[in-house]
């Protein structure tokens, strides 16, 4: 055995029967070629010289030895600054990184925690691009990140709660009217309510449907000092008038220009109402043949961008969803609580059966049971023979149950009280008025 091992090496080779794999070969650029001997050459015609060539034991048996595997199949990882490799990451999420910089991303990734915080990031936005999703946002996101945003940092001057209800319908009105296209604002829309005992309907379009919203809710803006779209002065009151007076002042058929004024139309009366303070609930605003505190007004108008916004989304195949229960609650309370003039109003033209027992101002007077199931539900008792009149559980002589978003499209004209699918019990007179005088709420 030499000092250097060679035989023992060379004797375990000839006991494995194989020669040894060789390790990795430096490349070339890193060798110094003059300084490597070379081995003698034999003269020409002569054998090798011994020693040249050591010998190789063979085995009995051979062992075929595995193939060495080429260098351009074993991939390296490259050794990239943080700089290159955060520069990567989009490229890397989007798999569109050769197998070098993937490898090298991948092992960055293993030990710097901002890089891997952004590669997940980055991976879950590429998972929207995918055409088999939906980039539909949820109806309840927005009020969803605003509670959260409140719940860390309370508003310091927050929108009043009666209030709120018209800010969330005219910001999920304004989301659907910025994914429509330029060509769908001309999209054809009809207008539906009840007048008496008949439907009656107007036809218009989005960018239309869009104006009469502005219309009305100037009368609003006039009540709270602000400017009225139609210029105040000689602007009629009611509704349908300045609707008309809206439509005919337009020169060409409005578009998608009509977008911007009602938007920022309606963040002024939310902003306006918030810095007002608590008094300005109760401002009265007239709509010509009647008039509704502020808060009351707020309520209408949230009930009607709703409606109106079912009626363009459904023009230009949209989904739209109704508003959260505990609005859409609120909407179903002013309808109940505008009922019994609604009543005595169509008494007074003979459409409604005459009254029957009549009560002073404030007592509990005939009823019918208004049970309005499912979303926004509740119980309500609508007076029967006089406004002043209280509903009164004991004197109820009728029960009418009705889904809440139901009973909202008849209060919108959008069905008719025969079309109603409502359960009835009891005097069939005092529900035929009911339910009639809720379609009768609808106006244009």
């Amino acid at each position: 055995m030499s000092g250097d091992g060679r035989e023992s090496e060379g004797g375990e080779e000839e006991v494995r029967g194989a020669r040894r794999i060789p390790g990795p070969r430096g490349a070339a650029d890193d060798l110094d070629l003059e300084s490597v001997p070379l081995p003698p050459l034999p003269p020409p015609g002569s054998a090798a010289p011994a020693g040249s060539v050591p010998e190789q034991s063979v085995p009995e048996q051979s062992v075929p030895e595995p193939p060495e595997a080429p260098e351009a199949l074993m991939t390296s990882v490259p050794d990239l600054p943080h700089r290159v490799l955060k520069a990567l990451l989009g490229a890397w999420a989007l798999s569109a990184c050769s197998a070098e910089e993937t490898a090298a991303v991948e092992e960055h990734l293993t030990s710097c925690a901002p890089c891997a915080d952004e590669a997940l990031r980055l991976r879950d936005a590429v998972g929207l691009l995918h055409t088999d999703g939906s980039l539909d946002l949820d109806p309840t996101l927005r009020s969803r990140v605003i509670d959260g945003c409140l719940g860390r940092r309370p508003a310091r001057i927050p929108v009043p709660e009666w209030a709120a209800p018209y800010d969330a319908e005219t910001a999920r009105l304004d989301a659907l009217l910025r994914d429509i296209g330029d060509s769908e604002w001309h999209a054809p829309v009809r207008l539906r309510w009840f007048e008496e005992e008949r439907e009656v309907s107007r036809r218009t379009t989005v960018a239309g449907v869009i104006g009469h919203l502005t219309a009305v809710d100037g009368l609003l803006s006039a009540a709270l000092g602000l400017d009225d779209p139609l210029g105040g002065g000689e602007a009629p009151l009611d509704p349908a008038e300045r609707t008309e007076r809206y439509w005919s002042s337009t020169h060409r058929p409005p578009t998608r220009a009509v977008r911007e004024p009602w938007r920022a139309q309606s963040h002024e009366l939310i902003r306006t109402a918030s810095f007002a303070g608590r008094n300005v609930a109760e401002a009265s605003v007239s709509y010509g043949a009647f008039a509704l505190p502020l808060q009351d007004a707020l309520l209408d108008r949230a009930f009607e961008c709703w409606v109106h916004g079912g009626d363009i989304a459904d023009a230009v195949d949209y989904p739209y969803e109704a508003p959260s229960a505990a609005h859409l609650h609120r909407m179903i309370d002013l309808a109940a609580r505008l009922l019994p003039a609604a009543v005595a109003g169509r008494r007074r033209s003979g459409l409604a059966g005459p009254a029957k027992d009549l009560v002073t101002a404030g007592a509990p007077g005939r009823s019918v049971h208004l049970e309005i199931e499912g979303h926004g539900g509740g119980d309500w008792y609508i007076a029967l023979d006089s406004p002043a009149a209280v509903g009164s559980p004991e004197r109820a002589v009728a029960q009418v149950a009705l889904d809440g978003v139901e009973f909202c499209r008849l209060a919108a004209g959008h069905i008719s009280p025969v079309e109603a699918a409502a359960g009835q019990e009891g005097d069939r007179e005092a529900i035929r008025d009911v339910l009639f005088a809720t379609a009768s709420l609808s106006r244009l």
